[in-house]
């Protein structure tokens, strides 16, 4: 079993270059099924949920090669209309894009239920209610797969989702690419991964327009066409490393992303008293490691990002006075505070919100992370604590950060991955 050593109490200085979001990579990955063609996915994150969406286009008949560490070449033209391995998807939530992708260019798709992070119930109703309102039926099998089939071909419809799902948002745009006629999304997510994807599909000879707001419209193509593009910058890596400088005094500059994105969070900090300097495709936070509480509730985009709450978490435990985090979009995200307070934090859990009671200093101790986002809030607050920490789960970590311990030791962190 492998585990993060960290010596905390160290100010990170430097830069720190953002790579590919992996929420808008997967979506986009499964997506070059419905080119049939040979697409080049540039800025690309070497994280292990991408590895393994390769690996799962591999299975059903996809040509993949790096062309170098970060883009990679995909030929789907030989994709058969079959079912992945269910230990491949079962992994990941982004599996379900396959569905969406597999139904979209053969009217057809079976496909083993999703995993990913447990923080809650993760239904795909909407989902599925927008595959049925295209013209699908849709039905759970004894063996693991949902079956999805259009047996009249996929039509244009009205469809207006009961919450703003940025996966049945992504899904139902794969699935209506050459559905007849017109679709429209009604409380449509509008997360940068929404307009990355589209912006991707276009590029492909897709017509979809309005992504980024509550209505998107999906005016229906004969065929799709391959192309080069390059995903956008992570902005939850970014305000992991964000919340990381604030945590640990300093200055760090983040670069190559998109300051936008990070609004939400940037306006959190400068809240709590923190110096940040905004460019064009960088920020910079200055912090002595001195700042005040502050009340946060997680939205859907524009919104305060719910998977940057851990995060906050362990950056708000050294804050002075009480914050409290409200988590109004996943039930069950705050399994990660019994592991924080192994390091001295003092949090409260009413209902589905967080009461931090700002401490003075964190300790070192042994964790375990318990999804992807709790593992970057505990190393957050092993960069922090006083003395050393030693982090497992590594497994979840992998999950959404690229080269995570060589680009902290370049900030001047103390840590190592060990057995």
């Amino acid at each position: 079993m492998e585990k993060l050593m960290i010596r905390g109490g160290k100010p990170l200085y430097g830069e720190v270059d953002i790579s590919g979001m992996k929420n808008s990579a997967l979506p986009i990955i499964f997506g070059t099924i419905v080119t049939n063609d040979i697409c080049t996915i540039g800025n690309v994150p070497d994280v292990s949920d991408i590895s393994l969406a390769l690996d799962t286009l591999r299975t059903i008949g996809a040509k993949i090669r790096f062309i170098n560490t970060d883009t990679v070449m995909i030929d789907t033209r030989s994709v058969k209309m079959k079912s992945p391995p269910l230990e491949y998807v079962s992994k990941m939530r982004g599996s379900t894009y396959l569905i969406g992708g597999m139904l979209g260019r053969f009217g057809e798709a079976l496909v083993g239920y999703p995993g990913g992070c447990d923080f809650g119930t993760r239904p795909i109703n909407q989902h599925i209610k927008g595959f049925e309102l295209l013209g699908a039926k849709v039905e759970y099998c004894a063996d693991g797969n949902i079956h999805a089939v259009a047996p009249n071909g996929l039509k244009g419809n009205f469809i207006y989702f009961d919450i703003a799902s940025v996966g049945s948002t992504i899904n139902v745009m794969l699935a209506a690419i050459f559905a007849e006629g017109t679709t429209i999304i009604e409380n449509a997510a509008r997360e940068p991964h929404i307009v990355d994807t589209a912006s991707f599909l276009n590029a492909c000879g897709a017509n979809i327009s309005g992504a980024g707001t509550s209505m998107i419209r999906i005016r229906g193509v004969k065929q799709l066409h391959g192309c080069n593009y390059d995903i956008a910058p992570d902005m939850i890596e970014a305000g992991t490393y964000m919340a990381a400088a604030a945590a640990t005094g300093g200055s760090v500059t983040i670069r190559r992303i998109i300051p936008k994105h990070m609004e939400s969070v940037s306006v959190k900090l400068r809240e709590i008293g923190l110096d940040l300097d905004v460019g064009d495709d960088y920020i910079t936070v200055n912090s002595q490691k001195k700042y005040r509480g502050t009340e946060i509730q997680t939205n859907p985009y524009p919104g305060f990002p719910t998977d940057m709450h851990p995060q906050f978490t362990s950056m708000l435990c050294l804050a002075s006075g009480v914050s409290t985090i409200t988590e109004r979009v996943w039930n069950g995200r705050f399994k990660y505070v019994d592991e924080l307070t192994k390091m001295g934090a003092r949090i409260d859990i009413v209902d589905n919100t967080a009461h931090i009671n700002g401490v003075a200093s964190l300790h070192g101790a042994s964790v375990k992370a318990t999804d992807l986002r709790a593992g970057a809030c505990l190393v957050i607050a092993a960069l922090a604590a006083h003395g050393e920490s030693s982090i497992t789960g590594l497994e979840f970590i992998d999950r959404g950060y690229s080269d995570l311990v060589e680009k902290l030791k370049n900030l001047g962190a103390d840590i190592k991955r060990v057995e």
